[in-house]
């Protein structure tokens, strides 16, 4: 679906959160360019601002910025407040962040918040804003997952688990809302070259199949219909079909003996 009939079918506006880096600020820039107004939120309100008026002096739309940190389970009150009197066909559950390392190496406070940011915001935005979005009969959920959100990572424990949560999430709601005409649409990227990676301290150089956010952004947003889960990207999908068509226990033998050795070089620098 493209040009007029997108807009006329998930517009007038979208909120997109994460959105000051990496795959929500793609978002962002590809729904400006299709005429939707905005309302984004991320923690760091400098990046939004900067990305708001960027985004209205190239293509005209209306953008609002709410600061928020979704660590914060009352920012759910802030965004809905940010929202009033918005007509939101489309909801990009974006933002989100992961741990990488040993299980036990993890610090629990970072867990819990990766926790509530990664899962317990799809669930509050979700209700909060699907009565709106089932009054107008038309519109989408996005929820940016992974491709680990497709089986067990070893040493990815925590986010891997959390991304398959999402999955869940979007499955489920997919199941509910066929019939209200709505679309939904768990996210897998793979490997994007956003700043998530540095983060984690990952050197991306020795990652494979690297795509770009704006490519996530855009085939995600061109497959809204292909619901529920959706992977990104040719390689992802090409790679864990071998996987899952493994026996389970010798995939995460497999995929443990091979990030295990990939881990090793980062943890004696």
């Amino acid at each position: 679906m493209k040009g007029d009939e997108f807009l006329a079918h998930y517009g007038p506006a979208a909120l997109v959160t994460g959105a000051s880096s990496g795959i929500g600020d793609a978002f962002a820039r590809e729904l400006a360019e299709r005429g939707l107004n905005l309302l984004l939120v991320a923690r760091r309100a400098d990046r939004l601002q900067q990305l708001a008026t960027d985004l209205q002096a190239a293509h005209g739309v209306n953008v609002t910025v709410c600061a928020a940190d979704l660590a914060d389970p009352a920012a759910a009150d802030l965004i809905a407040k940010a929202a009033d009197g918005m007509d939101i066909g489309l909801l990009v559950s974006n933002a989100g962040f992961g741990l990488k390392g040993p299980h036990q190496a993890n610090d629990p406070a970072h867990m819990t918040a990766m926790l509530q940011v990664n899962c317990g915001a799809h669930l509050q935005l979700t209700h909060r804003f699907l009565p709106g979005l089932l009054s107008r009969g038309r519109g989408a959920i996005v929820l940016t997952s992974s491709i680990e959100g497709l089986m067990g990572i070893p040493f990815s424990a925590a986010y891997a688990a959390s991304k398959a949560f999402t999955n869940s999430l979007g499955e489920s709601l997919w199941g509910e809302l066929q019939p209200a005409g709505l679309d939904v649409l768990a996210v897998c990227p793979g490997s994007t070259d956003t700043e998530a990676h540095a983060l984690q301290g990952i050197d991306s150089s020795t990652l494979e199949g690297m795509m770009s956010p704006r490519e996530v952004a855009v085939l995600s947003l061109d497959n809204l219909r292909s619901g529920p889960v959706y992977v990104v990207g040719e390689q992802n999908r090409a790679m864990f079909d071998v996987l899952l068509g493994m026996p389970r226990r010798a995939a995460l033998l497999q995929m443990a003996d091979n990030i295990r050795a990939a881990l090793l070089p980062i943890e004696a620098s």
